[in-house]
């Protein structure tokens, strides 16, 4: 694969009610402003006697019960201090990390929503993932996330999905909560439920949840696979970015690339070996649209310590 463009820049770290009035045999006019629409009506039977002495009260429907009702919550996100921590924000302005990822996802757009083979899995699903920890997947998922949430034709739902070891909403300053998780164990919850709407308005998220042993099977089961169609379809201007676990590390990263319309693996430079990239690549074969995200290079003349390459 080839490399697309260098661009340089940084990385930190949803009154009572009145009786109904007894008929009278009297013909009443419609109103004017009802004549041009006007509908014949059949008079209601005369109600018995006894009806019309002690009329029956008017049905008034129970009060919703609010816990049965799919709570829609809101999360407020710092941006100054995501600015100052090395994320990308539109209240940052034109910096070199903005940049940076204006080339990276500009391919990744453009794939997102082009035509695809039949059975092909939908484009806009995207996953971020690296060989090891550390190498910046989870800041490379959300500057990328709010990267695309710049854009004015498109949403975006960011998914934690390193349930193993969740990070999405501790990089971001909020605390762990229900998602992804404990939709597949429980099909009465409804993602609406758990799903975290944010201060920037084309940006959702997704945290990882409750941790469960069988998180492997979890994203391998039927539920998932559904999950992940109905959130690939719900709304056609959708990008979906999921954060990854390691692909060498668990096996979770595996299942869940089975599922991706779109794979990055970021590899850091200077750390992360061949062999490990290698290896990381070949639990990725048969994959279509792989790409390479090179991160944290040094290299003279750059105006920080911290590149990205794409390819």
């Amino acid at each position: 694969m080839s490399i697309i463009e260098k661009a340089a820049g940084r990385i930190g770290k949803d009154s009572p009610p009145v009786p109904a009035p007894v008929p009278t045999p009297e013909p009443v006019p419609a109103p004017a402003i009802a004549a041009a629409v006007a509908v014949p009506v059949q008079a209601p039977a005369q109600p018995p006697v006894d009806e019309l002495v002690n009329p029956a009260p008017a049905f008034v429907p129970p009060p919703a019960d609010p816990a049965r009702r799919p709570a829609t919550r809101a999360v407020e996100l710092d941006l100054a201090r995501m600015s100052e921590a090395g994320l990308v924000t539109a209240a940052g302005g034109r910096t070199s990390l903005v940049e940076d990822f204006r080339i990276i996802k500009r391919p990744l757009i453009k794939r997102a929503f082009a035509a695809r083979k039949p059975g092909a899995n939908p484009g806009n699903l995207i996953m971020i993932t690296s060989s090891l920890p550390g190498e910046g997947k989870t800041f490379t998922s959300i500057n990328l996330a709010m990267s695309i949430a710049m854009e004015l034709d498109h949403t975006v739902l960011l998914i934690d999905a390193d349930v193993a070891r969740p990070s999405v909403l501790r990089t971001l300053g909020l605390p762990a909560q229900r998602g992804l998780m404990d939709i597949l164990l429980d099909d009465k919850l409804d993602m609406s439920e758990v799903m975290l709407r944010t201060n920037v308005n084309t940006l959702s998220i997704l945290p990882a949840g409750t941790s469960n042993p069988r998180a492997t099977e979890l994203l391998a089961s039927q539920a998932m696979t559904s999950l992940v169609l109905e959130i690939a379809n719900r709304y056609p201007d959708r990008i979906v970015i999921f954060d990854s676990p390691p692909l060498l590390l668990t096996s979770e990263a595996h299942v869940l690339a089975s599922h991706m319309g779109q794979i990055v693996v970021v590899v850091e430079s200077e750390q992360t070996t061949q062999h490990a990239v290698k290896e990381a690549l070949s639990q990725l074969e048969g994959l279509s649209n792989v790409n390479l995200v090179y991160n944290k290079s040094r290299e003279l003349g750059a105006t920080s310590k911290y590149d990205y390459h794409y390819g």
